[in-house]
């Protein structure tokens, strides 16, 4: 199956067309399961097709009690005294959800699902690293990297986060059958959720990340902390291997600044430093792999179509179209019982 790049003309085009693939799939899907389970992601990108979410949902499009959704990532190191403020803290992706997509939904998932990094006490995680440098290892090749505990370690509070907060998490996902479609968005050097760019592929499922130099700095700039000391420094994130684990994993991207790194997650071969270049790798293996992006995030890709076409992707542009142009025209989606269908 071929993997699918779908240009639109701009964030609101591109988030209809996502909304539709969406709906879509869930559709498909609970004619045939009593279940859904959804990936989810926060930031600016995937706040246009949640409204169009939302809006399908109330609509009677499909029946919310029967989807079950977990999201990619969640920040360790938000102000609060407690876990509960944390997880309440305006900037904790949890609130995020509410106000984004939840909150607008009438009828309510059966359950949510945020990592749960708000548990996390960053000052006692600081101290149990400085402590104990035998029971963990740094990966990554960048100024980001992640904090891989190790199973046998010492120290009581580290193997409590790596059992209970990060294997867990990808351990209850596999419970519940695993994520149908995963919605991701583009960082600005090609990572996905807090897969920083130069952490490894393999052998990443959930992770513990230091985040990135840039990636904070890029936090304050927004306005979404008052300064680098007051911004958390540590996170907890689905790594490729969980988000790429997905059944479809669907990636919304806009703006000019988004344009190097799509470009580059389809024109070279796969590598760490651009983590959303293992969408290749998924797709080669069977997975739904596809890219709504807007013309601007799609620029160097339209300049490059016949080179990229000839690595095995399909590029459909339809940035001159109507939004309301049938999404059964555009892309694939699957049969849960049967495998791909047109």
């Amino acid at each position: 199956m071929p993997f699918k790049v779908i240009v639109t003309k701009d964030f609101d085009h591109m988030s209809e067309v996502a909304a539709q693939i969406v709906v879509k799939d869930i559709k498909n899907t609970l004619n045939n399961r009593d279940n859904y389970v959804l990936g989810l992601a926060t930031g600016s990108t995937p706040t246009g097709l949640y409204k169009h979410f939302a809006k399908a949902a109330n609509a009677g499009a499909f029946d919310c009690s029967r989807i079950q959704s977990f999201n990619l990532d969640e920040y360790i190191g938000l102000p609060g005294e407690n876990a509960q403020q944390r997880a309440l803290h305006p900037e904790s992706y949890g609130f995020f959800m509410v106000q984004e997509l939840f909150g607008l939904l009438q009828e309510k998932f059966k359950e949510t699902n945020v990592p749960w990094g708000t548990l996390v006490d960053q000052e006692k995680l600081l101290a149990e690293l400085k402590v104990s440098p035998g029971d963990w290892e740094e990966q990554g090749a960048d100024k980001g990297g992640a904090i891989g505990i190790k199973a046998n370690a010492q120290s009581e509070y580290l193997r409590w986060i790596r059992s209970q907060i990060l294997d867990a998490y990808w351990k209850k996902i596999e419970r519940n059958g695993g994520i149908d479609l995963q919605v991701v968005g583009v960082g600005g050097r090609g990572h996905v959720a807090f897969h920083e760019s130069g952490i490894p592929f393999e052998g990443n499922k959930l992770l513990l990340v230091k985040l990135d130099e840039n990636t904070v700095a890029n936090a304050v700039k927004d306005g979404h902390f008052p300064s680098r000391q007051q911004s958390p420094w540590y996170a907890i994130s689905m790594g490729t291997e969980l988000v790429y684990s997905a059944k479809t994993v669907l990636l919304l991207a806009n703006g000019d600044r988004k344009a190097d790194p799509v470009a580059e997650s389809l024109l070279d071969d796969p590598t760490p430093l651009v983590p959303i270049s293992y969408g290749q790798i998924f797709s080669g293996k069977g997975g739904d792999m596809v890219y709504v992006i807007d013309k601007a995030a799609g620029k160097k890709v339209l300049e490059s179509v016949e080179t990229i076409s000839q690595r095995g992707v399909d590029i459909e542009d339809i940035s001159d179209q109507e939004a309301s142009k049938k999404v059964e025209d555009l892309v694939f989606f699957r049969n849960p019982d049967s495998g791909l269908m047109g």
